[in-house]
């Protein structure tokens, strides 16, 4: 047998659905309100701040875990928001990106035969980063409309095998924000199995209608257990920089930072520069970023229910996870390849955030990090969709 092949792990997951959907929508020129970019431009402040850095000759190395006034902001806004103390020499390790700072915790904590529990559906990284880590996934499902897990079947997705839980809040694709009595009944499983949770908090900042972020890590018992992972990406619109971190329990930094380096060494140092500047940024940035994406969900709320899409309400993050089942549709793959080559609107299929495809079949994820003018000609071209549907469908 030919040793000329990929790995074994290697054919256990596909390529990104999520990219896949934007290489589409370029070839058909459509509206890709698939992949969770934004479409209109960063703070200026943070712009100037990177352009300074770099005409300053910030543009050797930084230090491998990050660059200290970036590390330090992290642990002085985390502390400073939440009330629990970070020591940023301690605790605090700048990576590629969120994507990077996932990965070299799993690898830094994870053995083969460990075992890590999932929500789904999930940001589609999670399985493979556990496959890669040599952990064996378990899936506990988050179920519509709510997106609500059932209490018995989380805990029993714990047993001694359990390593880590991956958690997202607020959730990618669903736009979930977990509840403070939710979040204790993970910690209270954390506690009782000495497992460790992996909170992606990427888009802390991004909630609306009343709710409210909360850090797994400020629940009781849970500080010296929880890998915090966050970057600059979704909160300042920079997704291209790649400019992530962890916060960890002293216990486990040098285990990531040991991963990270042999990794990627480091992220690019005049953009660490301005992601310190962009930590600086006053409260009402903040304020002023959830009240806009709440003025874009609603938009395109509208929108997609106009066209008869069945929409799950998002409290946070700035996706809106659709069920299709409507349109006499049973294969989620293909009727978003039709949305995008022959409407022009570009969305993700929901059956690549589950395990099991065929959970996702009659979902559609779409984004709506954009301009108002981009959701407002994905409305016209959607008016395309009832041309492409079985006539009895068409009313």
């Amino acid at each position: 047998m030919s040793k000329l092949k990929g790995s074994h792990k290697a054919t256990q997951f596909t390529e990104s659905v999520i990219r896949e959907m934007t290489r589409l929508n370029d070839l058909h020129g459509g509206v890709n309100l698939s992949q969770g970019f934004p479409d209109f431009p960063a703070p200026q402040l943070i712009k100037d701040a990177a352009c300074q850095a770099i005409q300053d000759d910030i543009n050797q190395y930084a230090v491998t875990w990050g660059a200290r006034p970036l590390r330090e902001a992290v642990a002085r806004e985390f502390t400073r928001r939440y009330g629990l103390p970070v020591v940023a020499d301690e605790q605090v390790t700048v990576c590629c990106g969120s994507t990077e700072a996932m990965m070299s915790t799993m690898m830094a904590v994870i053995d083969p035969g460990d075992e890590v529990v999932i929500f789904e559906p999930f940001y589609e990284n999670y399985g493979p980063d556990a496959i890669l880590s040599g952990a064996t996934p378990r899936y506990v499902t988050l179920r519509e409309p709510d997106w609500s897990f059932d209490p018995a079947e989380l805990a029993a997705a714990f047993n001694n095998k359990t390593k880590a839980i991956i958690l997202n809040t607020p959730n990618n694709p669903t736009g979930k924000v977990f509840r403070r009595e939710e979040l204790e009944m993970i910690a209270a499983l954390c506690r009782k199995w000495d497992a460790i949770a992996i909170s992606d908090e990427i888009y802390e900042h991004i909630f609306y209608d009343g709710h409210r972020h909360v850090p797994i890590a400020t629940i009781e018992g849970m500080a010296e257990r929880t890998v915090t992972i966050n970057g600059l990406s979704k909160t300042y619109s920079v997704t291209g920089w790649r400019v992530g971190w962890t916060i960890s329990p002293p216990s486990l930094t040098g285990a990531i930072r040991k991963v990270h380096d042999f990794l990627t060494v480091g992220a690019a140092a005049p953009l660490q520069e301005a992601g310190a500047a962009a930590l600086g940024l006053p409260d009402q940035y903040y304020v002023d970023l959830a009240a806009k994406y709440q003025r874009l969900r609603d938009m395109l709320l509208g929108i997609l229910e106009r066209h008869h899409f069945t929409c799950y309400k998002p409290y946070g993050a700035y996706y809106i996870m659709t069920d299709i089942s409507g349109f006499g549709v049973r294969d989620d793959v293909e009727f978003a390849r039709v949305l995008v080559k022959e409407v022009g609107v570009a969305a993700v299929p929901g059956s690549s955030f589950y395990k099991d495809p065929a959970r996702g079949r009659t979902k559609l994820r779409f984004c709506y990090c954009k301009r108002e003018q981009t959701l407002l000609e994905a409305d016209r071209r959607l008016g395309k969709l009832a041309a492409i549907l079985p006539q009895p469908l068409r009313t």
